[in-house]
């Protein structure tokens, strides 16, 4: 019993380093998910060049929250610390998408496979608020890429059969994929269908009265207005 005391005192010091290190994932986690929130806006509202800014300041924070967490492989496979990554993960193939650049791998952003799929799940759903986006503003044509893009993502997803404690719940994701890709595939067709009909009216308006004919907005170039 001798030995007793200094036992405790080596599990106290590894316990304090350990809660240290706990401390700081946690508070490194919630500013890499603002960071990441913060990327993501940006990108919606066209503001590419402070979106990249934002994400290269995301990087630096996911890699200092894994830094820290060297030695404690608990903690970083811990979900707080895979959330935040996972949002990283996320932010950076909506934003390369939405951009048309080369959608980034799980080595380049440094996440394991799990996370990353979850997050190319999640940025599909960020794919189909851009796609309504953009319909708003009557581009319609530049929609099918992105729908190209979620039905892309989909297709890899489904194909990870695996139990839900191998993929971190991806099955979840897939379906909420599945669910988002229908609904943006339906909304896409009413809004095509919808410039055709503008489109054919124009055609036979400038035959009939072409006199009248400059007055009518062109379909897909965001003049349409309500009423």
């Amino acid at each position: 019993m001798e030995r007793l005391d200094g036992i405790a005192e080596r599990a106290r010091t590894y316990f304090d380093a350990k809660n240290a290190a706990r401390d700081v994932a946690l508070a490194r986690s919630r500013e890499l998910i603002r960071y990441c929130a913060n990327t993501i806006r940006a990108a919606h509202r066209g503001e590419y060049e402070e979106a990249a800014n934002l994400l290269a300041t995301a990087r630096q924070a996911a890699s200092s929250m894994v830094a820290g967490l060297e030695g404690h492989d608990d903690l970083y496979h811990a979900g707080y610390t895979q959330d935040a990554l996972k949002e990283f993960a996320e932010a950076s193939i909506t934003f390369a998408l939405i951009t048309d650049r080369d959608l980034p791998t799980p080595e380049e952003l440094g996440v394991l496979p799990d996370t990353y799929l979850n997050g190319l799940g999640e940025a599909a759903g960020e794919l189909r608020r851009y796609v309504l986006d953009v319909i708003r503003h009557g581009r319609v044509e530049r929609c099918e890429s992105m729908l190209q893009a979620m039905e892309d993502i989909y297709s890899v997803l489904v194909t990870m059969d695996y139990p839900d404690a191998v993929t971190s719940g991806l099955r979840r994701t897939n379906d909420m994929v599945r669910g988002v890709l229908e609904r943006t595939r339906g909304d896409l067709t009413v809004a095509a269908r919808q410039e055709t009909l503008q489109q054919a009216l124009a055609d036979l308006e400038r035959k009939i009265n072409p006199d009248t004919a400059a007055s009518w907005p062109r379909p897909g170039t965001g003049e349409e207005t309500d009423g």
